[in-house]
């Protein structure tokens, strides 16, 4: 489990604390349950708020420096050519979880996401991270009620166990970044 002394971190209403590998002043970084491709994590301010204009300037700044310190050790480990950063900002955007948070996802050329696909992966069951969560701690249906959603059976959730590994060797990678380059 991750330490954070004093502190579980939310997302949402979910306790994510052991999928944290990064916490800043205002921010924190976690590994996907269901990630759509390798190394696709979120990064969500501490704060629980919905919408991205419910931020304050501080929270927004951190939001994006921590994005950003991320995608450097994200692009190192994947070997990321590009990298699709995505906000879906409220339940018509499709927001699963009502809690502002940044999808970062390393892509490289010829990756199974191209023409774009991850777009429709977001809009679909796929990006249904909120459902996803539910269905893991509660049992409960993680489908959407609205819409068409695309098919998600062959992407499975991963076990509380194989995140928390993959949250400590991108604490340390991330740890090991900053010592390096002195970069936040």
């Amino acid at each position: 489990m991750a330490s954070f002394p004093g502190r579980a971190i939310h997302f949402g209403t979910f306790n994510v604390t052991s999928q944290v590998f990064h916490v800043t002043k205002h921010s924190f970084a976690l590994v996907n349950l269901k990630p759509l491709l390798p190394g696709h994590i979120l990064v969500s301010p501490l704060a629980v708020k919905p919408a991205l204009a419910d931020l304050t300037k501080d929270e927004v700044t951190d939001l994006f420096l921590t994005v950003t310190r991320v995608q450097r050790t994200l692009k190192r480990l994947y070997k990321a050519d590009a990298f699709n950063i995505a906000v879906q900002d409220g339940e018509a955007a499709g927001q699963s979880v009502p809690h502002v948070h940044c999808h970062v996802i390393p892509r490289t050329v010829g990756d199974p996401a191209g023409d774009d696909k991850v777009h429709e992966w977001l809009e679909g069951e796929e990006g249904n991270v909120g459902g996803h969560q539910r269905h893991t701690q509660s049992g409960e249906s993680g489908e959407r009620k609205a819409g068409q959603w695309a098919n998600d059976g062959e992407r499975k959730a991963r076990s509380k166990e194989e995140m928390e590994r993959e949250a400590k060797w991108l604490r340390e990678e991330v740890e090991q970044d900053i010592s390096h380059d002195g970069k936040m």
